[in-house]
């Protein structure tokens, strides 16, 4: 046997090793989960000494446990005390663009109990698309908008379709479609004055072809007056929130004239010192350091996010289908999202309905975001409730996607060293 056949074997070998024990943990049968507190990610409320039987990576039953019996061979999980509530769906991000930084990405969302990822916009290449059809170990799944469409910016990214016309921008939505992407991102922004923003003949095209080849569009959004002309000509979701005036009685109106328009705020930073040691599992202690003390106060960034906080209460009131979104790439941030949305107003349980069930929804993911027969095992064991407080989201006992948990302490391990 010669030195390089050797290598092989050897290589071949330890795959298998790693691989066996996965491949055993997919086919051990139905497994029933039992005596936690089960949010199911619905308007209603949670289920007390509740059960989750799962099968094949899906949910066979949901109810309460004495409903719920443990067929012959099943392995029973006892979770008294705990709470569970379906997998978080981020619907706004800018995750990395190389392979390995992406798969990071991944599995950085998903130790923090992300089900599923939506990258808005700014994808160049095949990768994103390889990474979309590839099922990535401990890692959420991946969605994509592809390229997206703004008019030309020279000196932001060039990812984006520069347009000037309608027919330029219906052209790039019929190449983006050919592609079978998720979504279609557009930026109506002028970026404080720096550029023409996209108008309305060239948003309406977009808007029109998008429909035409069964596709949803989100906006990337500052003013109130674009959304009200967004609004007009059938968007269905917006990337951000009205930043730059409270909303007025007219757009509550349009939003009310439309009442399948999704709105993802991104809220801003609240411009408060905050505790990031709940996120000590995911870097090394030197990089943890380094976040913490940059997570000071900041009074400038206040005024901003008390703005957004009340276009965003305002708009929830009025019955606005509310999704979360945290943009950029930062792995815990949905949780910051969670507590960002509860102090501007919504609820505990409203919150987790957005993060959940209508983020899956604006994504066309109808087999995950709420727990109840038929759909993906894809929930989130909490040591605590979060519907007494948000934050108990941070507290995981596990994550489960597909049925299988999330090895969360080998990815710590990793992490923590550097890797």
């Amino acid at each position: 046997m010669t030195l390089r056949t050797r290598f092989l074997l050897t290589t071949l070998l330890a795959m298998l090793a790693v691989a066996l024990p996965r491949l055993r943990a997919q086919t051990s049968g139905p497994v029933l989960y039992t005596g936690a507190r089960i949010i199911t990610g619905q308007d209603r409320p949670p289920i007390e000494q509740g059960a989750l039987l799962v099968d094949g990576g899906r949910l066979v039953r949901v109810g309460r446990a004495g409903d719920i019996k443990a067929p012959t061979g099943a392995q029973v999980v006892t979770l008294t005390g705990k709470t569970i509530i379906p997998a978080l769906i981020d619907t706004h991000a800018h995750p990395s663009t190389d392979r390995e930084g992406l798969v990071r990405d991944l599995q950085r969302r998903a130790y923090f109990g992300v089900g599923a990822l939506m990258s808005l916009g700014t994808d160049k290449g095949d990768l994103a698309f390889q990474m979309r059809a590839t099922v990535v170990p401990d890692g959420a799944r991946f969605r994509t908008a592809g390229r997206g469409i703004t008019t030309p910016e020279p000196g932001r990214s060039d990812v984006p379709y520069w347009v000037t016309t309608p027919e330029q921008a219906r052209q790039a939505v019929r190449e983006q479609a050919a592609l079978k992407v998720d979504l279609i991102k557009i930026w109506v922004d002028d970026r404080d004055g720096k550029y023409v923003k996209l108008s309305p003949p060239l948003y309406s095209a977009v808007i029109d072809e998008s429909h035409a080849h069964g596709l949803k569009v989100t906006a990337h959004i500052f003013n109130l007056s674009d959304a009200k002309g967004l609004l007009a000509a059938g968007i269905d979701a917006f990337a951000h929130g009205i930043r730059d005036v409270d909303v007025d009685a007219e757009v509550l109106a349009l939003f009310k004239s439309h009442p399948r328009v999704v709105l993802v705020p991104n809220l801003p930073d609240r411009g408060v010192a905050t505790d990031l040691s709940w996120v000590d599992g995911a870097l090394p202690p030197a990089e943890l350091a380094k976040l913490q003390a940059g997570a000071v106060d900041h009074p400038e960034a206040r005024a901003a996010f008390a703005l957004q906080a009340r276009n965003l209460a305002a708009l929830a009131r009025a019955g606005v289908t509310i999704a979360l979104g945290t943009d950029g790439n930062t792995f815990y941030g949905a949780h910051q999202e969670l507590e960002d949305m509860v102090i501007a107003g919504l609820t505990p349980a409203q919150a987790l309905v957005a993060a959940t069930r209508n983020g899956a929804a604006l994504l066309n993911l109808t087999d995950t975001g709420t727990l109840e027969a038929g759909k993906r095992a894809d929930f989130v064991v909490l040591d605590a409730n979060p519907l007494d407080a948000i934050a108990n989201t941070r507290r995981i006992h596990a994550v489960y996607l597909h049925g299988q948990p999330i090895d969360r302490a080998g990815l710590s391990a990793q992490w923590r060293g550097g890797r």
